[in-house]
């Protein structure tokens, strides 16, 4: 699907596609290419690029320091970016604490936390599932009592995306016990280097580090970080739930790793035909294209209503789990067309720290990689169960 674009738009669009080819670093842009696991400097020094030209926030309004892009001029960066290799925007700043801090903060908790997160020099991350409190989170059991002009914060978070990398969390804890678990419940913004605070690795099923368990051990968090009232934690928490779940659509990485799978058929062969013009393996590329085509469409209706201040509301649940569907079969089909070749495992390629040449083709080595990272695609942000449910009690009334 090509969208109609305007004079201006094309003007846009080629304005980023320049910046885009004088800026990225060629060896961020190589790893992304090859599917290799990216570190946290690979993350920073590119979001710091952008932080610098005013495009780190690229979703922001301008009153809060955004480029007040619209929602034609933020798919274009997102699509363009993933055609030319950038590394993902890490979300957990831009996309998700500071959406909640520029909307329900303070003005001095909006002075305090939005320059960094706008220029990329503070790594944030999630604090919200908890072992026994994933999809149903609000019975989050992490406490923060009250002691004064500070909370001390006791429990453990779980599946903490790049809480190793992070400087600041923005959690989920109870200070209250109420009739109705979402009652109670508080944001908090907590300084990962604050004493009793421990992170441990969680190690993926293809052996890279992203996950981790962090706990609390007694520690002291300032009740000037508490973002609103007291209690009203829910309310912020589905805000910011609604927006990452539009943002799993992915439609940008998802449209660049359909390309790839298409030119791996196409390198690919059965005897002397290219695999892509297998009929059977064709149907299976068209009949997914299809489907992210709809999603697309779907996502852009989207975000002209939350650009216009609608809030998404169940229909993100929708787009999150088609999202992840199309994600995941797109990789299942890049494991189809590699073929025997996926099956090496090979951790310092992966990891881009080793220079041995790899077992088969280049694109072979990130293959299974790809394919069983992406199986968590459909757990993170709400498990897709419990997003049906959310759309069965919403939009369908059962």
């Amino acid at each position: 699907m090509e969208l109609k674009l305007s004079p201006a738009e094309q003007a846009f669009a080629a304005d980023v596609r320049t910046f885009i080819r004088d800026n990225l670093p060629p060896d961020i842009a190589g790893r992304v290419r090859r599917g290799e696991h990216l570190g946290k400097d690979d993350h920073m020094r590119w979001q710091q690029i952008l932080g610098r030209h005013g495009w780190h926030a690229f979703t922001w309004p301008q009153e809060h320091g955004g480029p007040g892009w619209s929602v034609v001029q933020r798919y274009l960066f997102e699509v363009i970016s993933a055609e030319m290799d950038c590394p993902i925007i890490q979300p957990f700043g831009p996309r998700m604490a500071g959406p909640v801090i520029y909307t329900f903060g303070t003005p001095e908790q909006k002075e305090r936390f939005l320059p960094g997160i706008r220029q990329s020099t503070v790594w944030w991350c999630q604090g919200y599932s908890e072992p026994q409190s994933g999809s149903d989170l609000a019975s989050l059991a992490t406490r923060a009592d009250d002691a004064g002009d500070h909370y001390v914060v006791n429990g453990q978070k779980i599946w903490t995306s790049y809480a190793h990398h992070a400087d600041w969390m923005f959690c989920l804890v109870r200070t209250a016990r109420e009739e109705r678990p979402q009652q109670g419940i508080s944001f908090l913004l907590i300084d990962m280097t604050s004493p009793g605070i421990t992170v441990k690795p969680i190690l993926m099923l293809e052996g890279t580090h992203s996950f981790n368990a962090v706990f609390f051990d007694n520690v002291r968090v300032p009740k000037n970080n508490r973002i609103g009232e007291e209690g009203r934690g829910w309310t912020y928490a589905k805000f910011l739930l609604e927006h990452e779940r539009v943002d799993n659509a992915a439609i940008g990485v998802t449209k660049q790793a359909l390309s790839q799978v298409k030119a791996i058929a196409a390198a690919e062969r059965d005897g002397d035909t290219p695999l892509i013009d297998d009929p059977l393996f064709q149907a299976k590329l068209i009949a997914v294209e299809a489907q992210l085509m709809s999603l697309e469409m779907a996502a852009l209706r989207v975000l002209s209503q939350v650009a216009s201040g609608a809030s998404p509301g169940p229909v993100s649940s929708l787009l999150k789990i088609r999202g992840t569907e199309v994600a995941q079969r797109i990789s299942e089909l890049g494991m189809e067309a590699t073929a025997y070749y996926a099956l090496p495992y090979q951790p310092g390629l992966i990891a881009g720290q080793s220079n041995e040449e790899p077992i088969g083709p280049d694109y072979a080595v990130t293959a299974a990689n790809n394919y069983f990272w992406r199986r968590c695609m459909s757990i993170y942000g709400g498990s897709n169960e419990i997003q049906r449910n959310i759309i069965a009690k919403a939009m369908l009334g059962l």
